[in-house]
């Protein structure tokens, strides 16, 4: 009953609430009471999540479609990582959006629908099983394209589209995968391992299985911004407003992350791909999506454009990680997911927070951004260098197992190109993202310094900033409890 009770907030509190937001807009005329609101509606759908990961690993079968339909919920480790995560995020993204969204119009749809989506996540990070995954991903995309459309310019309009399509399409590959198991014994929960654990025992063909696998990791990796998939992600982070973008990129690209581990570890099981050509495929498609997405930010100038070419590099971390199919690379790519989340929420706001006070948009105008607002650009440039990977942060820590995993993985000659190439990226990280704030501190003699003026943010949205960028040193500086956790929730699945 607790568990119910919890869950069921999670989920309606939020979603209800956006709904009379959008059905209310314009009508609710104090701001200070509304943004109350939605905090209050946030802070409670978080406390019921988070008492939902003090609960036992449980299942819960809310309704049957049919006999051998059902809409399954649970409770286990990678729920409270994912949850947890998502929550926070939310949160801390919804507090800065309180005093960003002064300078935009239609906020009462903007809170709406980002309420909405907060426990639709919620009910996706605990789907129990592959129909329930697929139902909760696919209204995630339709829930989150309004924040991607929000302005309703022609750039925003094309890009939703953009971002719906390569959704829809991706999510067609992976809802083909979901019939073909269905008709080949892939019925039950969620299991830790999987339960299809070997083609000769499969009751269906085995390149014809593998095909399928192959089409759901490409399909559910469209979300994750994974190549040939890839191409929404560049172009719908920059037209959205700055709170959603880094929702965009820290939470809602996982969801693809979360719904390949649960095909691969959850459902037909590791052993079934280790050593076949989709685990090399999949390899080079990460790896690929590394190097490319790199490349690609080095060359950007649009400075939330050159973030999203991040993302699609730094997800594909993780997405490598998982294809090594061991322990250690399971641990790279959860702990990248953790510390991507912090990192890109705390960049994207930081750019957020700049394009408010100033309205400059591209990395050429920038120069002298830390004189005026120091706080912002500090926050900017610790999360920088966590995402380049220098140690003491959080960074370090992931691409250490990622390499770890690459390097005991036996996969030929993989297994060395992976460390090369996650270094390669790294060293293009630190040339796409440092110089911002090097030109941000010490802009020359050319800069005006009589004309300057502080232009730091208020507490609103300086403080998400702040956490977030405290959070990426110390979860590097001490990573023992994290690590500990990630290493029992990896060891269950091989």
């Amino acid at each position: 009953m607790t568990v119910t009770f919890l869950l069921g907030t999670g989920i309606l509190l939020p979603v209800l609430s956006g709904f009379f937001l959008l059905l209310n807009q314009g009508r609710i005329k104090n701001r200070r009471m509304k943004c109350t609101g939605v905090f209050l509606i946030m802070a409670v759908t978080a406390a019921a999540v988070a008492a939902l990961l003090f609960q036992g690993d449980c299942e819960l079968v809310l309704w049957k479609l049919t006999d051998t339909l059902e809409i399954c919920m649970r409770i286990d480790d990678l729920t409270r990582l994912f949850a947890g995560m998502t929550m926070a995020a939310w949160v801390l993204g919804g507090v800065f959006s309180f005093a960003y969204m002064k300078h935009e119009e239609q906020e009462d749809r903007y809170f709406g629908f980002y309420l909405i989506v907060m426990g639709v996540l919620v009910a996706l990070d605990h789907a129990g099983n592959l129909i329930t995954l697929y139902l909760f991903f696919e209204m995630m995309t339709l829930t989150s394209l309004p924040l991607v459309l929000h302005s309703l310019s022609h750039e925003a309009v094309m890009a939703g589209l953009k971002y719906l399509f390569y959704s829809v399409a991706g999510a067609f590959l992976a809802l083909f995968g979901i019939f073909y198991l269905y008709a080949n014994r892939a019925r039950a929960a969620f299991c830790p391992g999987g339960y299809l654990p070997s083609l000769d025992s499969y009751t269906g063909s085995g390149g014809m299985t593998l095909f399928v696998v192959l089409l759901m990791i490409i399909g559910f990796g469209t979300k994750a911004g994974m190549f040939p998939m890839h191409g929404w992600l560049p172009t719908a982070h920059p037209v959205a407003p700055a709170p959603a973008s880094a929702v965009l990129s820290g939470i809602i690209t996982k969801s693809g992350v979360l719904a390949i581990i649960r095909i691969i570890f959850y459902t037909v099981g590791p052993e079934l791909v280790r050593g076949t050509w989709v685990q090399y495929t999949w390899m080079i498609l990460a790896l690929l999506t590394v190097f490319m997405g790199s490349m690609m930010a080095y060359k950007e100038k649009l400075l939330k454009k050159r973030l999203a070419y991040s993302t699609v590099s730094q997800v594909a971390y993780i997405l490598f990680g998982l294809s090594v199919l061991n322990e250690s690379g399971m641990m790279g790519a959860l702990s990248h997911f953790v510390f991507h989340s912090v990192v890109k929420n705390g960049l994207f706001l930081a750019a957020g927070a700049v394009i408010y006070k100033t309205g400059r948009k591209t990395v050429g105008e920038l120069g002298g951004i830390g004189k005026e607002m120091p706080v912002t650009m500090w926050c900017f440039t610790l999360a920088s260098i966590t995402l380049v990977g220098i140690p003491p942060t959080s960074g370090f820590i992931s691409k250490w197992y990622l390499a770890m995993g690459s390097l005991g993985a036996g996969t030929g000659f993989f297994t060395w190109l992976g460390p090369v190439i996650l270094l390669l990226s790294a060293m293009l990280t630190a040339g796409y993202l440092l110089p911002v704030s090097i030109k941000a501190f010490f802009p020359g003699s050319d800069y005006d310094y009589e004309a300057l003026q502080k232009k730091e943010p208020n507490l609103l949205m300086t403080i998400p900033m702040v956490l977030y960028a405290a959070a990426a040193l110390l979860l590097g500086m001490f990573p023992g409890a994290l690590m500990g956790f990630l290493q029992n929730l990896a060891a269950g699945l091989f």
